[in-house]
């Protein structure tokens, strides 16, 4: 079977007009609205006022549909990108940016991380990393660039999961995170009294935390030392 990224769309529908760039936006909205477990394209079809075979001629499944959301994601996440000539840079904003569009879209986290999408715009976007990450690397560390880029994307792909899981449970159980370390801080004070965490105590007694954005850009710049390290 042709995949969607090279298969045309049908042509000379008049009537109710539907193309992939509709039927996409509007399985964006429901998605953003419902999570994916709302999405169907009978609602995605009732979004469009037209019928759920009209869906068909243009997306067969719907996995399709989900590839095709996935990208357009990705398709955010490349017009952001710009012209970062510096490495370093070029990273951190692939992955800052990842990050906004996933807080847009908490549903993309449930997509990525196992097979790579294969996308034109996720294509690109794998491009920008590899390229950052191959000038970085220089000649000498072309050995390496398929395992920092396992170790970014892995970092990438956890963080931003975390991120949004945090939020979905605060939403769902109705507890911010402090409220949450309130509920726990004297057991874990007693704990940490016994001496027997030393390290854990010295860091919960430390700096508390900050800014969530800035938080995730330090990390980043820490994952990126690390896999552009040639020392």
């Amino acid at each position: 079977m042709e995949l969607i990224w090279e298969r045309p769309e049908p042509r000379g529908r008049t009537v109710a007009p539907v193309d992939r760039r509709r039927i996409v936006a509007a399985a964006i909205a429901l998605a953003d609205a419902e999570g994916l477990s709302g999405l169907s394209m009978r609602k995605v079809a009732a979004a469009l006022q037209v019928s759920p075979m009209r869906l068909y001629g243009y997306v067969a499944t719907k996995d399709e549909l989900l590839d095709l959301m996935v990208d357009a994601v990705y398709g955010e996440i490349a017009a952001g990108l710009g012209d970062h000539p510096e490495r370093e840079e070029a990273l951190l904003v692939i992955a800052v940016t990842t990050r906004e569009c996933a807080l847009r879209h908490e549903w993309f986290v449930e997509l990525i991380g196992g097979r790579p999408p294969l996308g034109p715009n996720a294509l690109t976007v794998m491009e920008a990393t590899a390229a950052a990450l191959d000038r970085a690397l220089g000649p000498d560390g072309a050995d390496r660039i398929m395992a920092a880029l396992g170790v970014y994307n892995a970092y990438l792909v956890g963080a931003v999961r975390n991120e949004v899981t945090e939020l979905r449970l605060n939403r769902e159980s109705g507890t911010e995170e402090t409220q949450w370390q309130a509920s726990v801080g004297a057991y874990l004070g007693r704990q940490l009294e016994t001496g027997r965490y030393p390290t854990t105590a010295r860091i919960l007694n430390g700096e508390p935390e900050g800014d969530p954005a800035k938080t995730f850009a330090e990390e980043v710049a820490i994952i990126i030392r690390g896999v552009t390290h040639t020392g």
